[in-house]
């Protein structure tokens, strides 16, 4: 199958090319993201392979339509940024990777959660440049404190078993409750009352019409003062403006996000040398209880090649008809 991959990176290369190691695909790798100006790059392929920041609306899969592009491949488990009805409308398949390693994300949850608490990355600086002291570098110990989790599939679950280890009180949400956790001591609360509860909020839940903004102004009004909120599922989980309200009247204690509303404009590319004119993030790097990862959580060796692994395997189960229905987003959907 001849395969147009858009958004690569030297790791996105490497990874499926040792995956594809037999040769079976083609694949031809395009650094632009996927779009309305990009759609043209996919003519004489038999599909596409796109990432979380490609654009996948109505305009771009018509263009695909006509280019005969028979399936959609995501290099990821969110579908948000594809336009899912217009897809199978046209009938082209949208495949995805349900699941590759629930464990990097919910341990760099745990690591911005410890960076934010002890202060480690102004403790990194200061010693660079000489400086010994740790005065404002007071910290709090995790044992004791209550833990929320909103969503707890298999990168919630996780996480609540890492924070459970640290001895914290973990309460979670979720519209399907986990047997597992509940056995394991984790109490399941309403929303609005984990919210109000929790010391420390994690965000594991997918973006649907219903959990956009799930975090906004009314949200964080009912936090505990001071309360850390972490999110590393997708950005638009929570309202920026509303948090950055927060943060100035000092209600919301620390953030930290991997993920953020906007980061399509942003994130996996270098800006180091250019003005940043997203003023929303450039005003959340100014607050000293801010930590901004660029969307890396699923960044390790066993995610990306399970990422890889799942990819090929799909083009490969589409090739001979016999696709894995839970990687098939259409099917998914229709029967919800």
């Amino acid at each position: 199958m001849k395969v147009a991959v858009f958004s690569t990176k030297s790791y996105d290369k490497e990874y499926l090319d040792k995956a594809n190691e037999n040769g079976k695909h083609e694949l031809v790798y395009f650094e632009s993201s996927l779009k309305p100006k990009t759609a043209r790059l996919a003519e004489n392929y038999d599909a596409v392979c796109v990432f979380v920041n490609d654009s996948i609306t109505k305009e771009v899969i018509e263009q695909l339509s006509l280019l005969k592009i028979k399936a959609i491949v995501l290099r990821c488990a969110g579908f948000n940024n594809v336009d899912i009805e217009s897809a199978c409308n046209n009938n082209i398949k949208v495949l995805r990777v349900p699941a590759y390693s629930p464990n990097a994300v919910a341990e760099h949850a745990v690591a911005l959660i410890l960076t934010l608490n002890r202060k480690t990355h102004k403790a990194y600086n200061r010693v660079r440049e000489g400086n010994f002291s740790i005065e404002r570098l007071t910290g709090f110990e995790l044992s004791g404190k209550t833990a929320g989790v909103i969503g707890t599939g298999k990168i919630g679950t996780v996480f609540a078993s890492i924070m459970k280890g640290f001895g914290c009180n973990v309460i979670a949400f979720d519209a399907f409750q986990n047997k597992t956790l509940i056995d394991a001591g984790i109490t399941y609360l309403p929303l609005e009352e984990v919210i109000k509860t929790a010391d420390i909020i994690s965000l594991h839940c997918p973006l649907t019409p219903e959990t956009n903004h799930l975090i906004n102004k009314n949200t964080l009004s009912l936090m505990k003062m001071g309360a850390m909120l972490i999110n590393t599922s997708r950005g638009k989980l929570i309202d920026t403006d509303a948090a950055i309200e927060s943060l100035k009247e000092g209600r919301l204690g620390y953030l930290g996000i991997d993920v953020y509303e906007q980061e399509e404009k942003l994130f996996f590319k270098d800006l180091s040398e250019i003005v940043i004119l997203d003023d929303k993030i450039s005003r959340l790097m100014t607050f000293p209880n801010v930590l901004v990862t660029a969307h890396q959580a699923y960044f390790t060796d066993n995610a990306l090649s399970q990422i890889a692994q799942t990819t090929i395997q799909n083009l490969t189960d589409l090739e001979n008809n016999s696709i894995n229905s839970q990687n098939q987003v259409c099917i998914n959907v229709i029967k919800q």
